[in-house]
């Protein structure tokens, strides 16, 4: 690896330490834009693979991509922070229209140690979205953090939006708040920022509030009919949402007092006259 001034640490030092090779490797910095990843959540769930798979005609990715896909999300400035990785399986040319290609792409353990942890520097022409390893082994690396944990605020100060619920689901920096949220029954109540309406639920039995809210996470609309309409009509519409917690039951709790609770909260902000319970 050439022009390496001081000795500071490159990409392509992370490429040798892992085995890779840079003729094997492209390297994509993904940026947020209401066409394509609309959101964090987005780029760092399901939402990646189906958006990358695509790929216009003759556009930065070449006409034969290397084997191992790198996905970074634009962060700050030039900074890139590191997504996961896809292994490439060549162009599945049936798939092929007048404007894109599609490539058969699955998942990688590639840098996956490194995932919401790697923090590069790109290169100036940011336009340039795509970089053979060659040229990406020069970037410099800014940051390789330690996974941090997030505290767990209390049911009674939780407010997360739609974004944040998935990172909580899913991400193992949220521990403290799946351990939580796993350990109790209650009432939630989802506010819909866009139309101001309200949604109350009950989470209860050995679903719980992890469980349920997990839910909502995979779909959106956690099966319930006004908010899958929303989402019909909308498949992005859950990114207004705001989870809170009402009242924690114990496990022990019967389904009697959940459902007391429950139609006590409707009754109380109106939820079905105005918001969006139908029952």
């Amino acid at each position: 690896m050439e022009n390496n001034p001081a000795g500071e640490l490159r990409l392509g030092h992370l490429f040798q330490a892992t085995g890779l090779e840079q003729s094997d490797v492209l390297v994509i910095r993904h940026t947020l834009n209401p066409d394509g990843l609309e959101t964090r959540a987005d780029a760092m769930g399901p939402n990646l693979l189906p958006y990358t798979q695509e790929q216009g005609h003759n556009n930065k990715v070449g006409r034969t991509p290397p084997p191992i896909w790198l996905n970074f999300l634009a962060t700050s400035g030039r900074r890139a922070r590191f997504i996961t990785a896809f292994e490439n399986h060549g162009e599945v040319h049936s798939e092929r229209t007048d404007i894109c290609r599609f490539f058969d792409l699955r998942p990688s353990w590639v840098f996956s140690a490194m995932a919401d942890r790697l923090v590069i520097e790109w290169t100036a022409d940011t336009v340039n979205w795509a970089k053979t390893g060659k040229t990406a082994s020069l970037m410099p690396v800014v940051e390789l953090a330690d996974p941090q944990t997030e505290p767990f605020p209390g049911f009674d100060s939780l407010l997360i939006s739609f974004d944040e619920l998935q990172a909580v689901v899913a991400d193992d920096r949220y521990r403290q708040w799946q351990t939580a949220l796993s350990s109790v029954q209650g009432i939630y109540l989802i506010s819909d920022t866009k139309t101001g309406k309200l949604y109350v639920g009950k989470a209860d039995g050995a679903e719980r509030f992890f469980g349920r809210w997990s839910e909502y996470a995979r779909n959106g609309h956690g099966g319930n009919v006004a908010l899958r309409e929303l989402a019909g009509a909308d498949a992005s519409h859950a990114r207004y949402f705001q989870f809170s917690i009402l009242r924690v039951f114990a496990p022990s709790a019967t389904s009697a007092q959940v459902d007391a609770a429950e139609a006590h909260f409707k009754r109380a902000l109106l939820s079905r006259q105005t918001g969006h319970n139908r029952n």
